[in-house]
């Protein structure tokens, strides 16, 4: 089936707060949070993987505590410890199929797993 190997191929990512339960629909579910969320059993979060090394790094997420006020500096800063951690995206883009990246934090329009799927699209566009 043509559709199979290309969705092997080619991984669909979407995010979600750890706190919300799990579908089937969610596909491999992948907490990208350096940290263990507060409240979450290990069965409660149905984890497939936990890639640690892809969050920011302890110093960015510092720095940004959820401030709203620095998100774009955080954008920047964050998007270039993406690019500078190949290793771990592309352990991340070789699981194929529907990804859910799960994230703990309140803010769900400002935290890292937003800039972690636009930067997974848009540079998987470009190559």
């Amino acid at each position: 089936m043509p559709s199979s190997a290309a969705d092997a191929r080619a991984p669909c990512f979407a995010i979600k707060r750890i706190y919300e339960p799990a579908e089937a629909s969610d596909g491999i579910r992948v907490l990208v949070d350096r940290l263990w969320p507060r409240g979450v059993s290990k069965e409660e979060a149905g984890l497939d993987l936990w890639l640690k090394a892809i969050a920011p790094s302890p110093d960015l997420r510092k720095w940004f505590g959820h401030d709203p006020a620095h998100w774009e500096e955080f954008g920047h800063r964050y998007r270039a410890e993406l690019a500078g951690n190949a290793e771990v995206i592309d352990q991340l883009r070789g699981i194929g199929g529907q990804v859910t990246l799960l994230y703990a934090a309140h803010d769900q329009s400002h935290n890292h797993a937003l800039i972690l799927l636009d930067f997974l699209q848009t540079s998987a566009k470009g190559s």
